[in-house]
């Protein structure tokens, strides 16, 4: 079993990833890239994994990235991976990751959180990009929260650095549903094993379809759906689906 020394791995039905640096307010560099994706690899081979959970140790989900990290030279080997192959493992896994935002979620800690297909977050979490404020920008999650925000916002937020609280975040799109820090875990898990309910094969086939036709032009992205509809209703999942709502009994997933 793989020792990690950045984050820990609960690999039940809803599995868990927690950033296990909170004395150091689980900052994100290269080891913890890389630590995840290994994670992540083992728990998309992993049948028994319908819906996966990250969240932070302590009080803070991510404070951002490890700026003591990115003044050294980057370290080699297979323990250490860019936010590049990160970000792209995130959105190829083909199960859906549920970020349980229990405290603030800053610059590269934001763009970890927006990169999850949903977002629970604790009300008094804030959330910003705020980089500007040591001279840096936050180029590489431009490319998740230009997908979930307005450029105008995305724009306020990368310009002045400004943290918004949580209520803001949820209005402008950055989280899916608030509580009070008492009720996080059980209204995420609440979420999660609602989700892991559905056919893992049709999420499967439904977040590759998401992710990699939200950029196309409007009538290759309807001639790339409508294959990948085909393949939807091909699945035994779908013909298992539609016979237990005609039988009106509860469907029992194959995952195929």
């Amino acid at each position: 079993m793989t020792e990690y020394t950045q984050i820990t791995v609960d690999d039940s039905y809803v599995a868990r990833l927690t950033l296990n640096r909170p004395d150091k307010r689980n900052p994100i560099g290269p080891a913890t890239c890389g630590e995840l994706v290994h994670a992540l690899g083992g728990l998309k081979t992993n049948r028994d994994v319908r819906v996966i959970v990250l969240t932070g140790a302590g009080t803070v989900f991510s404070a951002g990235g490890d700026l003591a990290a990115m003044a050294q030279p980057a370290a080699e080997g297979v323990s250490h991976a860019s936010l590049v192959e990160l970000l792209t493992e995130m959105h190829e896994l083909g199960k859906p990751i549920i970020a349980m935002v229990n405290g603030p979620a800053l610059a590269g800690g934001l763009g970890l959180m927006v990169a999850c297909d949903l977002v629970v977050a604790v009300d008094t979490a804030v959330f910003g990009t705020t980089e500007i404020a040591v001279g840096l920008w936050p180029m590489m999650i431009t490319a998740e929260i230009t997908r979930s925000v307005g450029r105008k916002k995305t724009l306020e937020m990368m310009l002045t650095g400004r943290k918004l609280g949580a209520a803001e975040a949820l209005a402008c799109g950055l989280v899916n549903r608030l509580a009070p820090a008492e009720q996080l875990e059980e209204m995420t898990m609440a979420l999660a094993n609602e989700i892991a309910d559905r056919s893992p094969a049709a999420i499967a086939l439904g977040l590759k379809s998401f992710y990699r036709s939200q950029d196309m032009e409007f009538e290759p992205q309807l001639r790339y759906l409508q294959n990948e509809l085909g393949r939807v209703l091909a699945l035994d999942d779908a013909k298992e689906g539609i016979a237990a709502f005609l039988g009106k009994r509860k469907p029992v997933w194959k995952g195929q």
